[in-house]
């Protein structure tokens, strides 16, 4: 089977409840969106949310569908970076505990964590502090990490560090590997335009859109915008959230269907399908299938909080996948 290595920016997700959007407000975050905030900000939220039992849970997009993946059996890895504090310790262990081969460097900020406030209709709106997530520099990452893979799966939310994406292509284009893209967020998108217009027809080879990043992207609707990208890349995916997602792969569009779920918290739903998605790519299946895997995936995130599979629904998510890989 094929081999996935992450890279991303290692967060810890504490995930806060609200009983209404006033505290979005209060602190002037765009809902649905994810706004980078600084140290002082940071604590600022912590001290508004102490009271609150809030869970945590290692995260950080391309972590999340990394381990996405593991619980399915793909074989991984993921590179990042924090600090050898508490939540650095919290997060090395979780994916330890999951399977995954991590390559975690050590920097000087604190570990970063995204605040990821829930809205009552389930929308979630981050507020994240990179801290060492940040401090990644690309001449600390080398193609001996690389070499055991085939395919690299890359968070939009590292566009930041234009150097460091630069260099997790040009690594994995010397190792003759899949380069994946996550387009994160629509204001990422935005932010960042030039740079993603230059790298996706050059260097990436599958691309994950919500409607709101593509239209970002490309200024089109999601069945418009599906067409621009998949002509600049091998696989292009456009989701749509409750009207599912479509898939363009040699001149061929496929329409993958959502599973009936009720949705508590939509936080890593992109994430989880990209794990779904990604597994079938590796084991060959047809867009259909690694489509259907990622709807499985996502569907099943999406009714529980946080961004990850519960271990109490992954027997029940490994018998579905089976089906829909066998069948």
């Amino acid at each position: 089977m094929k081999r996935v290595l992450g890279i991303g920016h290692a967060l810890v997700d504490l995930l806060i409840q609200m009983e209404d959007d006033k505290l979005l407000k209060e602190l002037g975050l765009p809902r649905g969106s994810m706004t980078l905030i600084n140290e002082k900000e940071a604590e600022q939220i912590f001290h508004m949310v102490k009271s609150q039992n809030v869970p945590k849970a290692s995260g950080g997009s391309a972590a999340n569908t990394i381990h996405g993946l593991a619980s399915l059996g793909s074989p991984v890895g993921y590179i990042g970076k924090v600090q050898n504090d508490e939540l650095g310790k919290f997060f090395e262990n979780d994916l330890k505990q999951a399977g995954i081969d991590a390559k975690l460097y050590r920097g000087n900020a604190g570990t970063g964590h995204a605040n990821t406030f829930i809205s009552p209709d389930s929308e979630r709106t981050f507020a994240t502090y990179l801290g060492a997530a940040v401090e990644m520099k690309a001449d600390e990452i080398s193609s001996e990490e690389f070499a055991p893979y085939h395919i690299v799966h890359i968070e939009g939310y590292l566009i930041y560090n234009t150097g460091l994406i630069e260099k997790a292509i040009r690594l994995a284009k010397a190792n003759n590997m899949l380069v994946s893209l996550d387009l994160a967020s629509f204001n990422v998108v935005e932010e960042n335009l030039e740079f993603l217009q230059s790298i996706i027809p050059e260097s990436i080879d599958i691309v994950f859109a919500n409607e709101e990043e593509a239209k970002a992207y490309t200024g089109k609707e999601p069945k418009e915008a599906l067409e621009l990208i998949a002509g600049q890349c091998k696989y292009a995916i456009v989701k749509t959230g409750k009207e599912g997602s479509y898939i363009k792969h040699n001149n061929e569009v496929t329409k993958i269907e959502i599973i009936e779920t009720t949705a508590l918290d939509t936080t890593g739903a992109g994430d989880a399908y990209a794990a779904g998605f990604l597994h079938g790519l590796n084991l060959d299946l047809p867009m259909q299938k690694c489509g259907d895997l990622g709807a499985l995936l996502a569907g099943t995130v999406i009714a529980r909080y946080g961004a990850r599979i519960y271990p109490e629904d992954l027997a029940s998510v490994l018998e579905r996948a089976k089906a829909i890989i066998n069948n």
